[in-house]
């Protein structure tokens, strides 16, 4: 029999004998779900006289937000940058196989490409809520072509892009459509991208600095334009000089405007950031530090040979590598495993760890009102964790999705 016929006749479940992630810290609270949304128990007991239809035992593990990739190139065997015939399909199978390293909600992103993989991939690629069928999409990530050539990385050199006829025109030209697109890298020293970044801002787009020559003033410009994040810091960008800091300098900037706040992707793979790069990033800005894959098609699979948009890819154990080179091309890390090597490589609190895969992603993108908490009335995404931050179970909407 319903326990609450005033407000609604859906079951509710308590989630007892956890640990959960709340306001920055783990703490002995049970969790309350119902219709896909976290219940403040006080209004339950006290406004509906309500009470748990089903009690589930977590066994003293921990629960946390569910993971956010906002950087994941493909995984699986798919790629993202591939105009194969059947993208929603791909883009549905790393949906589904990513909940078991507790994602919840990613943004498939594609890699600099010709214009007809952008016209042809992005319609096919639609913003939906997570559930039994996978993990939601956010939007898509579109990393370049509006990057340098001295810093494109594992990028194809012949199909970057600069602004030549004034920006907003390039960009319609390029991708086509900007309908399912919550975040575009672009290098920030491109002639025209000021009125480029200030017309996705306008459009609800985070826009992030990187494969990038930028120095600190042209950084800060485009922060001040309106750009919020920056694409794998460290990674394809200047590197830090104590006469000018580049693009890194972002995270003691004194230039950013009152009340922002620029967030930074890292790849905690063990391969893209020494350890010692890792602490110092998080101990400048903790609070801006977001964790991500920028993780290839080979994600899941074993070493050999993969592609990666239109580069051709070699596994050698953990690294990723362009074919017959020694530049890296993205990672094969899964979010879980990062999450780890980040606790490990800085020393910081669990709830740290944690938040750089929940919490902040979705603050870099503004849906921390929906995501990355667990605060009352926010989505029931989440991730029940044992000590050793090894995924158990995870839940998408308040429902079961994966079970170790």
């Amino acid at each position: 029999m319903p326990s609450n016929k005033s407000v609604s006749d859906a079951p509710i479940t308590q989630f007892i004998n956890c640990r959960i992630l709340r306001d920055h810290k783990i703490q002995r609270e049970d969790l309350w779900v119902r219709e896909g949304r976290i219940l403040d128990p006080e209004k339950l007991f006290f406004d509906e006289k309500g009470f748990a239809d089903q009690r589930i035992d977590c066994k003293n593990n921990i629960i946390a937000p569910g993971f956010i990739d906002v950087q994941i190139n493909g995984g699986y065997g798919v790629d993202f940058s591939q105009a194969s015939g059947d993208i929603s399909g791909g883009v549905a199978l790393v949906a589904k196989k990513n909940m078991e390293h507790g994602v919840t909600s990613f943004c498939p992103t594609l890699v600099t490409s010709p214009t007809s993989v952008y016209h042809q991939v992005l319609p096919q690629i639609k913003v939906q809520n997570g559930g039994p069928h996978g993990a939601g999409v956010i939007g898509v990530h579109l990393e370049g072509p509006f990057i340098s050539e001295e810093k494109k990385g594992a990028h194809p050199p012949k199909f970057l892009r600069s602004f030549e006829a004034g920006g907003v025109t390039d960009l319609l030209e390029t991708y086509g459509q900007l309908d399912n697109v919550v975040m575009v890298t672009l290098a920030p020293e491109l002639s025209n991208s000021g009125p480029v970044i200030q017309e996705l801002v306008k459009r609800g787009i985070t826009v992030s600095v990187g494969h990038s020559m930028a120095d600190l003033s042209q950084a800060e410009e485009a922060v001040n334009q309106g750009a919020s994040f920056i694409t794998h810091l460290f990674n394809a960008m200047l590197p830090f000089h104590h006469r000018d800091p580049g693009i890194v300098g972002l995270l003691t900037s004194e230039e950013v405007p009152p009340g922002r706040r620029v967030f930074y992707g890292m790849i905690a793979d063990g391969i893209h950031t020494h350890p010692a790069a890792l602490r110092i990033a998080h101990r400048a800005h903790p609070t801006g530090l977001v964790l991500v894959t920028d993780a290839i098609a080979a994600m899941g699979l074993p070493a050999g040979h993969h592609t990666l948009g239109q580069q051709e890819i070699d596994i050698q154990g953990l690294h990723a590598y362009v074919a017959g080179t020694k530049t890296l091309s993205g990672s094969i890390a899964t979010m879980d495993m990062c999450v780890r090597h980040f606790k490990q490589a800085t020393g910081c609190s669990v709830e740290a760890a944690l938040e750089a895969a929940s919490l902040r992603p979705a603050e870099s993108l503004g849906l921390n009102h929906q995501k990355g908490t667990l605060d009352f009335n926010t989505d029931a995404d989440f991730v029940v964790l044992d000590d050793a931050l090894t995924v158990q179970e995870t839940y998408i909407m308040g429902q079961q999705v994966w079970k170790k």
